[in-house]
Order: structure tokens, then sequence, then C-alpha cells
């Protein structure tokens, strides 16, 4: 993973993104990773406090933290309990840098001390979208805010002065990885005003792999051959993934869009 340290509020997640490597946490839970996961959320109500007394320890040595990694933090929810926003106040009292990565434009809500946290010890603001194409968004990210709607926002966070990019991703075989669809999408990032973009192609780890090929039997029966070939362990051969990623540099040369360093890990949700 690219980071040591992360952070996330709630558990489950409404977005219920048919390819989210999160939906294998709930097994954990002795629940189960269909509609278990977007409709039983867990609310982490004393998130915030904890992480202030974990801050306040001297052995911490304010290494960045990462808010989203496996449940979205600005998912619904944040609006009644504002468990991200409080902890986004922990993080800026205890100098500490962090990261979100979310599909939520609610976190423009937060702009107030994201600007605060820019001029402090850092944040960076990470938009999470895959594709522009509105159907293949209303099968795969059901609970979503449409793409347009998260590059909106990420236009905003950017003329705010926040660091704020996106992450096109995952990249999902068959569906949003033909050459006209990433360049259409890349056009749009671009003009969004998102400093910069980075990649990964979907990843289906054990339990995942299930549920996202029944997902595929019923809306894309004809990819389901392909993805059992494609996908005989969590990950995509590398040669396949290294396509994709060249395919994505090359039409970029043109929109001059930055890089974003990514490890071999989990996608965003």
């Amino acid at each position: 993973m690219p980071f040591k340290w992360a952070l996330n509020p709630y558990r489950g997640c409404t977005h219920a993104c048919e390819y989210c490597y999160a939906r294998k946490y709930q097994r954990h839970l002795e629940l189960g990773t269909g509609d278990d996961f977007s409709s039983i959320i867990f609310v982490k109500r004393n998130v915030a406090d904890v992480l202030a007394r974990e801050l306040a320890r001297p052995a911490w040595t304010r290494e960045s933290v990462a808010i989203g990694t496996a449940t979205d933090p600005y998912q619904p929810i944040e609006g009644h309990y504002r468990l991200t926003r409080s902890c986004i106040q922990a993080l800026i009292a205890a100098s500490t840098p962090f990261s979100i990565v979310t599909k939520g434009p609610m976190v423009l809500r937060d702009r107030d001390l994201l600007r605060e946290a820019t001029r402090g010890a850092g944040c960076r603001v990470y938009l999470s979208v895959p594709t522009v194409d509105e159907d293949a968004w209303a099968r795969l990210e059901p609970g979503t805010a449409p793409p347009m709607q998260r590059l909106r926002a990420v236009g905003e966070l950017a003329a705010a002065g926040i660091d704020a990019g996106v992450l096109m991703m995952p990249l999902v075989p068959g569906i949003t990885t033909s050459r006209p669809l990433v360049a259409r999408t890349l056009r749009a990032i671009a003009a969004s005003g998102a400093r910069y973009v980075g990649t990964n192609v979907a990843h289906l780890e054990d339990g995942v792999r299930q549920h996202f090929l029944a997902f595929l039997a019923r809306e894309y029966p004809g990819l389901v051959d392909g993805y059992s070939r494609l996908y005989t362990r969590s990950y995509v051969p590398e040669g396949y993934a290294e396509q994709v990623k060249e395919m994505v540099a090359e039409i970029n040369q043109g929109l001059r869009l930055e890089g974003v360093a990514l490890a071999r890990g989990p996608s965003p949700r």
C-alpha cells in the first residue's frame, strides 16, 4: 500500500460500487459481500476522540494519514454524523498531513478545513472518477453521485487552492477500458481543473470476485468467460495492466495532466 496509516470513520458503504474490494471485509462480521455491505453501515461514533488521543502521543511522528481507504468518508451518512469533519479537525490540530479519497461531492462542505490544512501540514484530495460514461456509472456505482458532479467538485476544490486531483480507477476491463471512452474521461478530467490523474485496473480478491462475476452475469453476460480467463488471480496479468496504463499515458500526452505514482494495490472504492 502507498501509505502506512489509514482512517475509516465508517464500515460498509451505501455507494454500493460493484467492484469494491472492501466488500470482503464484511465477512469478518459474518455479513455478506452483497446488500449487507451497502445497507448495513457501522458508525464509529467516538473515532475523532480516539484519533485525538493517538495523535497526542509523544511517539507520534506526524506521518501522513490516508482517509477513506476502505469505505467512503463522504458517503451520505456523513451529512448527519460529521465524523470525517471531526477527524480532519483533529489532524489539523495535531499538525498531521493527510489525504482523502472519495466519490462524494460532500467533500466541498469541508473546504474551509481543507484550506486550513493546505496552509498547515498539508492535504491532498482525490476524487475517484473511473469513467464519465453514464451507463457504466449507473451499473457499476449505483449509489454514487454522477461523474460530472464529482468533476465539478474537483474544479471547485482546485479553485479554492486545495491540492485536488482525480483517480480514474478502477478501470474495469471490457466496460470502461476502450480507448475512446478513456480519452473522453481524460478530457473531462483535464477540463475540470484537476491537477493530476492516477489509474489502475480493477483487482478482484476472493469474495469480491464471486460477487462481481454474479453482477457480470446479470448486467454483462458476454464478459463472464473473458473475466474467468483474465482473473485467474486477484490481479490481471502484469502485461495487460501495463498495456492499459500505456494507453492512458499516450492519451494524456496532449492533456498534460500530472501523473500519480500508485502502488499495485487496492483501487478506490
